[in-house]
């Protein structure tokens, strides 16, 4: 091993890169999905009254959202290698940014209702599509590098959310109309969009990224020796390593990668073959989003506060906001302990334990109910429920993203980080379609 002089991310600019790509992945979807108010009002003018959701555009949109989520995420894993990642990424940025400007364009032009619902899920479509991919590809990317760099990208993620839940919280509390706050919803996504293909066109260029998401070759690497480190040295960067599984940061880890690539034969496993190292991972992460969309925010959205708050500030703030904030501070705590290990027993049993939070979530003040009765009705209890739900979800959820890659070799990392992307998909649609059962036992 050789000490490898500028290779460490010095001023932070590769962390923050990725923070702000794992943001971009999900805030376009999360503005769209804020706005549909915008879509049900626009859809049931000039119909019959009596019909709250003519077009059933709730359950449309969720159906088309969630089908090419879990198609392309799994075409992904397998062809990802056969296609350029520039061409994945930058290609996905650029057509979501289209489309965002398509949506934005068409708040001001009438047109009937069946042609903009037509379009609408036709837009739904594509940008899930294109989401799907551009997620599963980053997620292979960021694989590559330490696991602290999924953490902050996941952490990016969860931001994207709060941010969509204060546009929501603003938009009520100045009783904005659902055309205005349309068109911010949707302008909004374009500029993160346009800022992230930025950040993504800018990291090959930085040295440190170079070396984890470039290969190479011992020639190249020749040319950054330095003398080897005495014996002490090595001796406390294995036991800094041994300790922390991943906090060798910077110059030492640098080195350390860069020798890997050197003595690693080239050939890649299998799909199959990574998929037997990390199915346990991929098991956590579905179950995780299979228990949080199975009731936020299709159970969630439909509290109703017991006197504390006032009717429009409530879910914004008790739910979207609440949730966005502790799944974020469970993604971030990631980066600061891992526990349990990734080989413990515990960790899969605790993914599996937080399945009693959907119970404890449909005993709230959730309205409409025929069957079950309200047990929590205070809203206090609603958000300290929420708020453990949502810390759990976001910690297991980043630890099972970060614990994949490091049980396979490093050259496989890319395969993982495609596969986990699927099975968080599957959990997503697992979630869903689990939605429209619990909504009619309530």
């Amino acid at each position: 091993m050789r000490i490898c002089k500028g290779t460490s991310d010095k001023h932070g600019l590769v962390a923050v890169i990725f923070f702000l790509l794992g943001m971009g992945t999900l805030l376009p979807w999360n503005f769209f999905i804020t706005a549909m108010n915008y879509f049900t009002d626009r859809l049931r003018n000039g119909t019959d009254s009596s019909q709250p959701d003519p077009y059933m555009f709730d359950n449309m949109s969720v159906l088309l959202a969630q089908l090419p989520l879990l198609l392309f995420t799994l075409l992904n894993s397998f062809l990802y290698q056969h296609i350029a990642e520039k061409m994945r990424i930058a290609g996905s940025m650029a057509s979501i940014l289209l489309l965002f400007i398509l949506t934005a364009i068409l708040v001001k032009v009438k047109m009937d209702q069946d042609q903009f619902f037509s379009i609408t899920m036709a837009t739904i479509w594509f940008i899930n599509m294109f989401g799907a991919i551009l997620q599963g590809s980053l997620f292979g990317l960021v694989s590559k590098l330490p696991p602290r760099y999924s953490s902050l990208f996941m952490s990016g993620q969860a931001v994207a959310g709060i941010f969509s839940g204060l546009a929501m919280l603003l938009s009520n509390i100045f009783k904005t109309d659902s055309e205005s706050s349309a068109l911010g919803y949707f302008i909004t996504p374009c500029a993160a969009t346009l800022l992230t293909l930025c950040c993504y066109l800018i990291l090959p260029h930085l040295r440190f990224a170079q070396l984890y998401l470039e290969n190479v070759s011992p020639k190249t690497a020749e040319t950054q020796k330095e003398a080897p480190a005495d014996s002490s040295e090595m001796a406390k960067m294995k036991l800094d390593y041994a300790d922390n599984g991943f906090n060798i940061i910077g110059e030492t880890e640098a080195c350390t990668k860069q020798n890997e690539l050197q003595q690693e034969p080239e050939e890649k496993s299998t799909v199959l073959q990574v998929f037997k190292r990390i199915w346990v991972m991929a098991f956590c992460v579905t179950c995780v989003f299979t228990v949080t969309l199975s009731v936020f925010p299709a159970i969630t959205v439909n509290t109703k506060s017991s006197g504390l708050f006032e009717e429009n500030i409530f879910i914004p703030l008790c739910s979207f906001i609440v949730f966005n904030v502790m799944d974020w501070i469970g993604r971030s705590l990631t980066s600061r302990f891992q526990w349990p290990s990734m080989r413990s027993n515990l960790f899969p049993l605790f993914v599996v334990l937080r399945v009693v939070f959907i119970p404890a979530l449909m005993l709230c003040n959730v309205q409409p109910r025929f069957y079950l009765p309200v047990f929590f009705n205070h809203d206090v209890a609603y958000i300290i429920s929420m708020s453990l739900f949502a810390i759990t979800s976001g910690y297991f959820a980043c630890l099972s993203m970060s614990y994949a890659p490091q049980l396979v070799r490093p050259k496989d990392a890319e395969t993982a980080g495609a596969l986990m992307t699927f099975f968080l998909a599957l959990g997503l649609s697992l979630g869903a379609a689990l939605s429209f059962g619990l909504k009619k036992i309530l």
